[in-house]
């Protein structure tokens, strides 16, 4: 039997999301196919060079900072940052 690392259980959905690249001006379609509140597995519509970290926009409108854990041709494993709450504007930006 196999056995899964994962340290949450995932929740299996089938929801579209995009993920986002703002460094590079790019966006990708993807599906969300399982998902827990430290990670997802995503599915590519098409298979694309993706950075190993990325901004994920989920269906719900909610926004999650991503690192690569495993990836195939069309499918990644991400973790999510956790970022803590008075952290409301993305690195890179000025705010003056």
């Amino acid at each position: 039997m196999m056995s899964d690392k994962r340290q949450a259980k995932r929740k299996r959905v089938l929801k579209g999301a995009r993920i986002l690249i703002p460094s590079l001006g790019i966006s990708f379609d993807c599906a969300v196919r399982d998902l827990s509140e430290i990670g997802a597995c995503l599915v590519l519509t098409a298979p694309v060079a993706i950075t190993d970290n990325f901004e994920l926009a989920l269906y719900d409108g909610a926004i999650r900072q991503c690192n690569v854990v495993w990836r195939t041709a069309r499918r990644l494993g991400v973790s999510f940052q956790l970022v803590a709450r008075s952290e409301t504007s993305r690195p890179g930006r000025n705010s003056a």
